[in-house]
């Protein structure tokens, strides 16, 4: 599977992405269920409120990803503890954007 994934912008000096490209080499956590995933895109959600983040992930969609991750800063607060206070508003957004048939996994590790 093709996946597109959507970082939190905030978090990104902190963190390198290194765990989500392994969980997704691997096949491993939130990729457990569907095996190794290709990851065509890593993106940010374009800074607080995250409104690019709708555009980002219709346009991983439309280069191919079968499935818009949101990586683990998003919805848990990794690395700091800190969740995306617009994490549900955001995934609602991208949800009807990209519509039904593009899978939707809202952590990684």
């Amino acid at each position: 599977m093709k996946v597109g994934i959507i970082r939190c912008q905030l978090t990104e000096d902190m963190c390198p992405g290194s765990t989500d490209f392994k969980v997704a080499r691997e096949g491993s956590l939130a990729f457990a269920e569907t095996g190794p995933v290709e990851i065509i895109g890593f993106l940010s959600c374009g800074g607080c409120s995250g409104k690019k983040a709708v555009t980002r992930a219709k346009m991983m969609v439309e280069r191919g990803a079968e499935a818009i991750v949101f990586a683990s800063c998003m919805k848990n607060g990794n690395p700091i503890g800190y969740p995306c206070p617009h994490f549900a508003a955001i995934k609602g957004a991208v949800e009807k954007k990209v519509g039904p048939e593009t899978r939707i996994i809202d952590w990684t590790h």
